[in-house]
Parts: C-alpha cells; sequence; structure tokens
C-alpha cells in the first residue's frame, strides 16, 4: 500500500525553484530533455565531469578554470581529480557580495543582537587577513578556532581562506584534552579564541584552559582573543603551569582600512580540517579541499534547499560541527545567516522560535534529537510565535522518526518543506539531501544527492531492492571526498576509513534501506547494529518504537556479548516520576514487537538518569557498549557529558 504525501509543493513553487531552472538551463545548453529529478539525477552520475562544470556555471563559481578539464580518472576511488587546472579562492566566493544587506545576525541566548552588512563584513575580513599576513600566515599554514559561534568566528576563517591558509575549529566546550588531540595533531600557528562563553544561564571562563592548551601546542606563535562574556583589555596574559602567554585582543589585530586580496590556488588546495567523534580514540584529521567544499555546499544550498538572495538562513549548531560550514557557505549566495549561541533551551524552549519570529527566518535548521525534545515536552512553536516567513525546516544530525515529521507538520507548520538530510564530518555535506520538486513521505529522506551515485548493497556488495536494509555506499568519485587525513602521508589511513570494507567504493557506514519513493531510510550507524542470532538490526528502528512512549523522553541500544551470541540491551531515560515497573517493561516490549519483529525486543531494559552524547549532539553507543564490556574508552573529552558513562558501568541487570 502506498504511504500517503505529508507534504507536496505546489505548482508555482516548482516553477519557481532552482533546480526547475537548473534543468531548463542544462537542457538548452546540452540540448537534452530531461523531464524530472530523477532523470536529472541519472544524467548527474552518468555525466558527472559535465555536470558539475553545468552547476559551476549556474552557480557562477569564481575561478580561473584553465582549459575547463573537469574530471580526471572518474573511475579511481580514491584517486579521481576534479578541475585539475582550476584556479579558486574560497572567500573570494563568499565575499562577492558589498553591498548595505545583513550578511550575519548574531543573537545569543541573552538576547543579546548585532548585525553585519555585506559591506561591513568585507572590511572586517581584510582587516584580519591583514593580521595573518603580518603574522607571517602563508598559504598552507593551519589556523584554528576555539570559539563560540560568533561572527568572529566567520571572519576569521574567511580571512584565513582568503590567504589559502587552512582553517579548523571546535566549540569551547572542549576540555584541555579535546582542545590539545585535535590542535596538536595539526599544528597551528594562529590560535583565534574567546574569553567565554554563555550556556544555560551560566557565564563560562575559557581563558584558563586556554592558556592550560597552550602549554602543549607549542606551534602557536599568535593568539587572538575576542572579548565576548567581558569588556575588552588592550592584551591579555594567559597562565597556566607557571607560564606566561600573551594574547593581543581582536579589536587591536590588523589594520583598519587594508585592502583584501584573494590568493587564487589549485581546486583541491586544502580549506577545512575537520575531525571525527574520537569517541573510542584520537579523532581522525580529515582534510577538505576549497573547490570540492564550495561546489557540494552550492549545489545542496541552490538545488537542494532553494536558497535565494532574499532569504534568512539558520543552522543551530556549534563551531565544531561540520553544519557550522555548511551554514557559512551561505554567503555564496547572498544570504543572510543568522547565528545562535548558547542553550536552544534557556530560558524556556521558545527561545529559537521567537528569535524565527523575529528574524524572519526562512530556512530553519536543527538536530532530529531537539525536534523530538520538543515533541517530548509537548511544545507547539505554532501557538507561540508567529512563523509565517518559514517555509523549510531542516533536520541532521540523526535519523528523524516518522513521528517526529508528524510533530512538525502538526505543531510547526503544515506548508513547511521538511528535509531530513544524511551525510556528515567525512564528506562536509550530504549523501541524502531535500528536494523541493518532491512530497515529503514519513520518515523518509526524500532523494540522493545530484551527483551523488548513492545506493543501498548487502554484505558482499550487492546492490538491494527498495526496502531491504544494508550499507549505504557511493560508487563514483564526488568533488566533497576528503583530499586525505593530516598527517597520513601514504593514504593508507584514508583508504581504511572508507574504501576497504567495498574496494573502489565509498562505504559510509550507514545501516540504510532505498524506499518505493526513491529516497532512503537511515536506520543507525552500521558499527553499532544489532545482530542477535545473526540477524542485523538498525538501532533507530528501536528507537522509533521505544520513543513513542509518553514515558520515554530518549533511548539507546547496544548489542551485548551473552552466551556465545548477542543479546539487546535497551538503556531509558524516563520522565521525572516515572518508574521502570514491570507494566513499564511490558509495554516497551510490546510496542517494540508490534512494530517491528521479535529479534528487536531487548532481553534487559534499564532506566538511566542521562545518555551520554558527542559534543555535537550524538548519541555514542559504542562508548556505552565499550563501558558495559569494561573496555577502556580512551577519549572522554568529546564527549559534552563524559560523567553519563558511569550510569552504564558495574550493572548488576546486565552481569554476565
Amino acid at each position: 500500500m502506498r504511504i500517503a504525501a505529508l507534504w507536496s509543493p505546489d505548482p508555482t513553487r516548482v516553477a519557481n525553484a532552482n533546480l526547475t531552472r537548473f534543468i531548463d538551463c542544462v537542457n538548452s545548453r546540452r540540448t537534452l530533455a530531461l523531464r524530472d529529478y530523477d532523470a536529472l539525477h541519472r544524467w548527474s552520475i552518468a555525466e558527472p565531469a559535465v555536470f558539475w562544470s553545468e552547476l559551476a556555471r549556474f552557480a557562477g563559481v569564481q575561478a580561473d578554470w584553465g582549459s575547463g578539464l573537469g574530471l580526471i580518472d572518474p573511475q579511481r576511488m580514491p584517486g579521481a581529480r576534479f578541475f585539475p587546472q582550476a584556479q579558486l579562492n574560497f572567500a573570494e566566493n563568499l565575499l562577492h557580495f558589498r553591498d548595505d544587506r545583513e550578511a550575519l545576525v548574531f543573537v545569543d541566548e541573552r538576547g543579546a543582537r548585532r548585525a553585519l552588512t555585506y559591506r561591513q563584513l568585507h572590511a572586517e575580513v581584510a582587516r584580519i587577513a591583514q593580521g595573518l599576513r603580518d603574522a607571517g600566515v602563508t598559504a598552507g599554514d593551519r589556523v584554528a578556532g576555539l570559539m563560540p559561534n560568533l561572527p568572529e568566528t566567520v571572519i576569521a576563517m574567511l580571512a584565513s581562506a582568503s590567504l589559502g591558509a587552512i582553517w579548523s575549529s571546535c566549540s569551547p566546550d572542549f576540555g584541555i584534552a579535546g582542545v590539545v588531540d585535535r590542535f596538536g595533531q595539526i599544528a597551528p600557528k594562529v590560535l583565534f579564541a574567546a574569553d567565554g562563553y554563555f550556556y544555560g544561564g551560566k557565564t563560562l571562563d575559557s581563558l584558563q584552559s586556554l592558556g592550560g592548551a597552550l602549554e602543549q601546542l607549542p606551534s602557536v606563535e599568535r593568539v587572538v582573543i575576542v572579548p565576548y562574556i567581558s569588556p575588552p583589555q588592550p592584551r591579555y596574559a594567559l597562565r597556566a603551569a607557571g607560564s606566561i602567554h600573551e594574547a593581543c585582543a581582536w579589536s587591536g589585530f590588523g589594520r583598519s582600512g587594508a585592502s583584501l586580496d584573494f590568493v587564487r590556488l589549485p581546486f583541491d588546495h586544502p580549506l577545512y580540517i575537520l575531525y571525527s567523534s574520537g569517541t573510542t580514540g584520537v579523532p581522525k584529521c580529515i582534510v577538505h579541499g576549497a573547490g570540492g567544499t564550495l561546489l557540494q555546499h552550492r549545489k545542496e544550498h541552490l538545488l537542494h534547499t532553494d536558497l535565494r538572495r532574499s532569504d534568512r538562513l539558520f543552522f543551530f549548531t556549534t563551531c565544531g560541527w561540520m553544519m557550522w560550514n555548511w551554514l557559512v557557505s551561505g554567503l555564496a549566495t547572498g544570504a543572510t545567516l543568522i547565528l545562535y549561541e548558547g542553550s536552544p533551551l534557556h530560558p524556556d524552549a521558545g527561545v529559537l522560535w521567537r528569535m524565527a519570529e523575529a528574524e524572519r527566518i526562512t530556512i530553519f535548521g536543527t538536530s532530529a534529537r531537539y525536534l523530538s525534545s520538543l515533541e517530548k515536552s509537548h511544545f507547539r512553536p505554532a501557538e507561540m510565535a508567529d512563523l509565517h516567513a518559514l517555509r523549510t525546516l531542516l533536520s541532521t544530525g540523526s535519523p528523524l522518526s516518522p513521528e517526529s515529521f508528524e510533530f512538525v507538520y502538526a505543531a510547526i507548520k503544515p506548508d513547511l518543506h521538511l528535509a531530513s538530510i544524511s551525510g556528515g564530518t567525512d564528506i562536509v555535506s550530504c549523501f541524502c539531501v531535500g528536494n523541493p520538486l518532491l512530497p515529503v513521505f514519513s520518515g523518509e529522506l526524500q532523494s540522493p544527492g545530484l551527483g551523488m551515485a548513492v545506493t543501498v548493497v548487502d554484505e558482499r556488495g550487492v546492490p538491494l531492492p527498495a526496502g531491504e536494509k544494508g550499507e549505504l555506499i557511493c560508487t563514483q568519485p564526488f568533488p566533497s571526498m576528503p583530499i586525505g587525513f593530516w598527517n597520513d602521508p601514504d593514504g593508507s589511513r584514508y583508504r581504511a576509513a572508507y574504501f576497504e570494507r567495498f574496494p573502489g567504493v565509498w562505504h559510509h557506514g550507514d545501516y540504510a534501506a532505498r524506499t518505493e519513493h526513491g529516497g532512503f531510510v537511515i536506520h543507525g550507524r552500521s558499527d553499532a547494529v544489532l545482530n542477535p542470532g545473526g540477524v542485523r538490526i538498525g538501532t533507530a528502528e528501536i528507537y522509533r518504537q521505544v520513543e513513542t512512549l509518553p514515558e520515554v523522553l530518549e533511548s539507546l541500544c547496544i548489542g551485548q556479548d551473552w552466551d556465545h551470541d548477542v543479546r539487546v540491551v535497551l538503556f531509558v531515560r524516563l520522565r521525572d516520576g516515572v518508574a521502570l515497573d514491570e507494566a513499564l517493561q511490558q509495554r516497551i516490549r510490546s510496542t517494540i514487537r508490534a512494530n517491528t519483529t521479535p529479534r528487536h525486543v531487548p532481553a534487559r531494559i534499564v532506566a538511566v538518569p542521562d545518555i551520554p552524547r558527542t559534543i555535537s549532539g550524538k548519541i555514542v553507543e559504542l562508548a556505552v557498549r565499550n563501558t558495559v564490556h569494561g573496555v577502556a574508552v580512551t577519549n572522554l573529552d568529546a564527549l559534552a557529558n563524559p560523567q553519563a558513562l558511569e550510569h552504564f558501568r558495574n550493572r548488576p541487570e546486565l552481569a554476565v
């Protein structure tokens, strides 16, 4: 039986979409007759060099293209090279507007607001770029940010990129070890840091931990402090272990009135270093190229999100999550970016929605966890905020349950394009994306991204029909594949991470299924898949059922080694005042059995007061599994709440 759509775009919206215009342009220029998205996607896979060239033209990418050769060694993965003769600068493409339209609007949990126009943004980037040049920064040097989500973070990144330096950032809520584990591997020359940040009504100082981190970062030659929680000082003295590190203030770095020159470099020149979550070891340093990042983000913004210059784009993110990088690329379209800093639930659950009303946000991005928490709290944004400007809601970070889809349309806005998207830090973009031309179905990601040869295969690498679960792979190269890992000269760690499971194709590590509508459902991470009795079960399949119960706020599931097999163990965080008695356990088991299979039913259900997550909000099944099995979790600084792991250690309910 075919499932009814929750939302379908009206004909006017389809006719005016950037994606429709792109199809028309391709048909006209290439004498084709592509009728719909499926045909366009098939063509983008069959003719990748032509597709990415047409995209660059449509997006107005500024570059010296050379001979125009789009792709070398298209069958090599890794090894294919896109636009090998092109020269470009990432910052130049994000700063080609220079007018009085708002570029950045900053809001924090206290209600503070600042705005910069594109003209002001350009001038500030020029000043900071001059400061970096004076500090000796050149192409290939690393510049790091230990920063909240402030306008200064965007400015420092763009200044770094204008010179061809490599930007890397992490959120200030990382501990000293977490900062050193990341920045210590890449040896930055300049470090930008805020003096602190606000979260959940608390004021948190960063200078003491910064001094401790600098003790272990000998490569840093210059520190620039952004005053956020305290009045600015002319200079800062950072003390740790008896040493004093001198730092200058943001306002004194660089020279006002400096010109901004963009260094054009090869298409795959390094732009960003991002980090894996690092919950089971030192984080991988993933290097992304300027051209690939730019092209992929332009595609996702223009064609899949239908971003326009008139839009006001928001994504709730920290500077340590790839969605910050994705958000900032919206400057290339000339949109206004809304930057929010602080808790999404302080002083109450309405803080982001009041901001959405006040700032007339048109595209609102957040995590599946946030939407689920709103649903569980019975908070209905539509009842307290005027969201008439809002037309698109983006969700990522973890699978969005069918119930959350229905919540969005019932409690936020009925005429909304809800796009659940999925990709990752590994590709600084998405494999599965929104599609403004197609309907939205409950629980489904609408489409594979253009130019992304995404499919689902079994353990032998054989493609599976719609509805059957397996491994998500991409069978052809795409521009935003990492150019490698830092300190991996022979590429062996990079190849092992993505290309050894299925040689010659990208193995992403998601457990997924295609749908009859041409979309996808993500059932969890492959490395967290449960395997009782040899039957593979995605953890998200269990979470979707358990979290329909009003008593359960959230859950986490692992496979525990048991009697030469694996048994399913479910941990639940319950509402205040709710006890995990036999009746509730029976309801949980009955709900899972009725909506999945008997194999999904947990052998043990355990109540815990908290569930551990990474700083970007993802639950960490592997860290919990290791804790239950007595295996050390080596990188606690990657967790937002590492103390939560203690709730899983030496549980009598799980005694073997």
